[in-house]
């Protein structure tokens, strides 16, 4: 019988595991952002050395992880088990990029929601007494993605308003049973939330009810009022699930405004760079998460955190049939304190 599990869908961790080592390594576009002083590597240009987009991406991830292992002084041969993804088709960044790497691997695909997938997974594996240290990895690239999900670069389509900004970047994150924080405290897993949503350029629309419904199942379970957090953010949503979110819960009695904000927003100033609603791409929260949150939990800007990523399940052949965009949030909670 489990003595973890709380409520529907939370696991409150019995031995938090540590966030021992973090890095992300993103694009020059991201670079330019209002969160450019929190990356670890800007590269300059789209290819990062290699010969195509994909190789970039796959490039991107490798530099991630070693840039995290090395800031956890922890050698890959000791990471139990390795959780990483991608947007790609059979996650072949991830699986290229780590082909090498040594260490038992899980590919998983969660579109954006990826990074909150591999951190669970990873926090799990060690509290359950499977691994003392775990690793999570993801990316997204802008070229790779719209050569696979919308038009090939070359094509100059117009985007519409409710477009986003996939974002090149990737994040990756060391787990330990040991360490000084921050820790992973709860995860909640989310179930597929599917809106009847069709179009393909409108995520954050797809997205949000997903969003809603694991958030509002993480506060029912664990006890906690959203002010509990300093921070709840939410990625990719861009502008426009976000204020479906806000409105959500506004007919709830709630206003978290003060305290909610987006990864597709953080990343890009909409203002000045041509986004439109937004970044997103698995890479998009990856990158915030790994460099902006888990850097101001630690300097004291967040003492609590809940990082809910947010995933469209989706395919081009999908979108191509006629099928519905259904949504997907998994939510984690980062704490600077052990007991969170």
């Amino acid at each position: 019988m489990s003595t973890k599990r709380i409520g529907a869908q939370t696991v409150a961790l019995q031995t938090p595991p540590s966030i021992i080592g973090h890095a992300c390594v993103v694009g020059k576009k991201e670079g330019e952002g209002p969160l450019k002083d929190s990356f670890d590597y800007i590269g300059e240009d789209s290819y990062f050395g290699e010969k195509s987009w994909e190789k970039a991406e796959s490039a991107m991830q490798k530099m991630a992880f070693s840039m995290a292992c090395d800031k956890a002084s922890v050698s890959p041969s000791a990471i139990g088990y390795l959780f990483a993804g991608d947007l790609l088709n059979q996650c072949i960044a991830s699986a290229f990029s780590m082909r090498d790497a040594g260490v038992p691997f899980f590919g998983l695909y969660g579109a954006c929601s990826t990074m909150a997938e591999s951190l669970s997974l990873a926090a799990l594996s060690i509290d359950g007494g499977f691994a003392d240290i775990s690793a999570a990895v993801t990316s997204s690239h802008f070229c790779s993605a719209e050569r696979q999900f919308r038009f090939p670069l070359e094509y100059g389509g117009q985007r519409t308003p409710t477009a986003q900004w996939t974002a090149t970047a990737a994040g990756s994150i060391i787990l330990g049973s040991i360490g000084s924080g921050p820790y992973v405290t709860h995860v909640t897993t989310g179930k597929i939330v599917d809106a009847g949503i069709t179009d393909a350029n409108n995520m954050g629309a797809a997205m949000a009810p997903a969003a809603y419904d694991t958030l509002s199942c993480h506060f029912t379970d664990t006890g906690r009022n959203p002010d509990f957090y300093d921070l709840i953010v939410t990625g990719d949503l861009g502008d426009v699930g976000r204020s479906i979110v806000l409105d959500f819960f506004r007919d709830d009695g709630l206003d978290i405004s003060a305290n909610y904000d987006d990864c597709g927003l953080m990343m890009f100033s909409r203002e000045e760079q041509d986004v439109h609603a937004g970044g997103s791409g698995c890479g998009c929260s990856a990158g915030v998460l790994c460099g902006h949150i888990l850097n101001g939990i630690k300097e004291g800007l967040y003492k609590n955190v809940l990082f809910a990523a947010t995933g469209a399940l989706m395919s081009s052949t999908s979108s191509g049939q006629g099928e519905s965009i259904p949504g997907i949030c998994h939510a984690v909670a980062i704490s600077k304190e052990v007991q969170g």
